[in-house]
């Protein structure tokens, strides 16, 4: 079926219909260009989603991406990053294969369908054209054969009057045949005229329009092959990513299934695990019996007031029971704005006042056997180098992990150390290529690097060592040595407040000093060393001159400069020291306290870890 032959009268609703054609190809493009759009916009939000929930570097998040079940999130989220990427794809492929084209194309339909409805125009302007010929050939010659008639009429109405002469007769007869002559010219253009109209007409309608409808109508099936494949290319560029999109979905199933709920229960024990024993059983008291304690009888019990005893298991001491030996604290001092001359000089009953655990930890600091793990606390760091503030366990997976440090430094160096090797020996045999000697200085710091790392490395290896030796499980008779001494010990904290005060509420010395000699000696001596001094946290001045009557306070005098090694706590009093033996409590109104900042951090860990 061809537009030529069946819509030979149909001009005007062909451009219409190419003219909607093209509308619709627009419309198409359209939809395409705004689809790209909101994959573009799919795309972002999923990276933003991802980039959301990732861990953030040198936080406390990184640490729990070590779980399986966190990992496979995080393995989840890259995934995510890589689906949206697909998407990204999905929007360029569309906007090159599909929006693109098709928009050079709609240029180039446009100008072809002008071109054709221009020849369709002019043909038939021709054929108007043709046409008024006729008409006016047709016009002229009925004209000239009514003028012809008339003329006829008049010469022979002229003839058959008598009373006309000869002469108006032949005029007559002239103008006749002059008539009949310009009816017969006429009559012979209006057929030449007709027959070359209907020429032009039948050439119009069964040659010159049918080629251009023909044309017309190619042009539109090539537009609807055109967005036929504009379509498939549609689909085919989802189809391209499916594959890759069922990857990024397999790897999300498969970090699914790596999920191991017993590994990851195993690493909140090796995260976790302190590497301490269980406290031992604790003895009974027996109180019925009035008996002067010893530490073998003592407990977690507090005994003062009315005698109750009852049972405290302090939460962060729980586990850590280390031997505090009791030292007298001074009274309360007197208010800020008191005089020098209002404060007391009359020793006070340690009953009246209860000691803060900044205390206990100080007297623990300066008291014998002294931690071993406090040895090697570096002054102004925030730790020690050799991770003695942590539990046994943790302690040795950092020493581990610090170790296996080290040694990937000492292969990056002795690589670097071969590599330099090869390239001296390439120096050595071939001059021209430059100066052996000039790796030397090199070598040789790559050597003095290699033995500090192996010197580190030996060290490190040594604390590990240490600390290894003393993790294997100990024989049931050492356990319960070392539940009997924590216990002990646990006692020895808790009964701190009076460990002075004998049964009858005298104040005595006696029960401390049996109270170390009824220590046992365990394994667990071995962790003590020598007493060291706290390490001073700032300096002060002081104001006034106080003598100090009371035990545990210190005499000072007016502008003398002293150390501070334990800031007020709020109890009104300040520790200081003047020199390796003698130091004390002041009142803090006393003195004007510079501290260090770095030293008062120090001592803040040094609590925590004691607590």
């Amino acid at each position: 079926m061809s537009w030529g032959t069946e819509l030979w009268d149909q001009f005007d609703n062909l451009e219409k219909h190419t003219q909607w054609g093209i509308d619709v190809l627009e419309k198409y493009i359209k939809f395409v260009k705004e689809r790209t759009e909101i994959e573009l916009s799919y795309a972002k939000q999923l990276r933003n989603l991802s980039k959301k929930y990732q861990p953030k570097k040198n936080s406390k998040e990184e640490e729990e991406y070590r779980y399986t079940s966190t990992r496979a999130f995080l393995a989840t989220l890259n995934e995510m990053n890589d689906y949206a990427g697909q998407h990204e794809v999905i929007s360029e492929n569309m906007t090159s294969l599909i929006t693109g084209e098709l928009t050079r194309y709609v240029q180039e339909l446009k100008q072809e369908r002008k071109s054709h409805f221009h020849d369709g125009r002019k043909a038939q302007q021709h054929i108007e054209t043709c046409w008024k010929q006729l008409e006016a050939s047709k016009r002229r010659f009925e004209r000239d054969c009514k003028e012809a008639d008339r003329a006829q009429q008049y010469f022979e109405k002229m003839d058959a009057d008598i009373n006309v002469t000869k002469a108006d007769v032949e005029k007559a007869r002239q103008q006749a045949q002059l008539r009949h002559q310009m009816a017969e010219d006429s009559k012979a253009e209006y057929s030449s005229t007709l027959q070359k109209f209907n020429s032009e007409q039948h050439d119009h309608y069964y040659t010159h329009i049918p080629n251009i409808f023909q044309k017309i109508q190619e042009m539109e099936e090539r537009r609807i092959v055109r967005i036929g494949e504009s379509m498939k290319t549609f689909a085919e560029v989802d189809r391209q990513v499916i594959p890759i999109i069922g990857k990024c979905l397999d790897e999300i199933t498969k970090a699914a299934e790596s999920i191991d709920h017993k590994n990851d229960s195993q690493l909140v024990i090796e995260a976790f695990k302190s590497g301490f024993e269980p406290p031992g059983d604790i003895d009974f008291e027996d109180f019925t019996q009035p008996m002067k304690r010893t530490v073998s009888e003592s407990s977690l019990s507090n005994s003062r007031g009315d005698g109750k005893s009852e049972p405290k298991f302090g939460g962060k001491s729980k586990g850590k029971l280390w031997p505090f030996i009791k030292k007298n604290k001074p009274p309360p001092p007197p208010p800020a704005s008191a005089s020098p001359s209002a404060v007391p000089n009359g020793p006070q009953s340690p009953k009246q006042q209860k000691e803060p655990l900044s205390h206990r930890f100080n007297e623990f600091m300066t008291s014998k056997p002294k931690i071993h793990c406090f040895r090697s606390l570096k002054r102004g760091g925030a730790g020690p180098e050799d991770f003695s503030n942590l539990p046994p366990e943790q302690r040795r997976k950092k020493l581990q992990q610090k170790v296996d440090e080290l040694n990937k430094d000492i292969q990056k160096e002795m690589d670097q150390r071969d590599a330099l090797t090869k390239m001296k020996d390439v120096y050595i045999k071939n001059p021209q290529m430059g100066d052996a000697a000039s790796v030397d200085h090199r070598l040789a710091e790559l050597g003095q690097n290699i033995e500090k790392l192996r010197l580190e490395v030996q060290k490190f290896e040594g604390w590990l060592a240490e600390v290894e030796g003393r993790l294997p499980l100990r024989t049931d008779q050492a356990r319960r040595q070392s539940g009997l001494y924590e216990a002990q010990n646990t006692a020895a904290v808790n009964s701190c407040a009076q460990d002075r005060e004998s049964p009858d509420g005298s104040y005595t010395e006696e029960q401390s000093q049996e109270t170390e000699m009824k220590v046992p000696a365990t394994d667990f001596d071995d962790e003590f060393d020598d007493e060291e001094p706290l390490p001073t946290i700032g300096t002060c001045k002081a104001l006034y001159t106080f003598e100090g009557q009371n035990e545990g306070t210190i005499s000072v005098a007016e502008g003398e400069m002293l150390y501070v090694i334990e800031e007020d706590k709020g109890d009104g009093w300040t520790r200081i020291r003047r020199n390796e033996d003698e130091e004390g409590y002041v009142p803090t109104s006393y003195v004007e306290v510079y501290l260090d900042k770095n030293a008062k951090d120090v001592y803040k860990s040094l609590q925590k870890i004691s607590e």
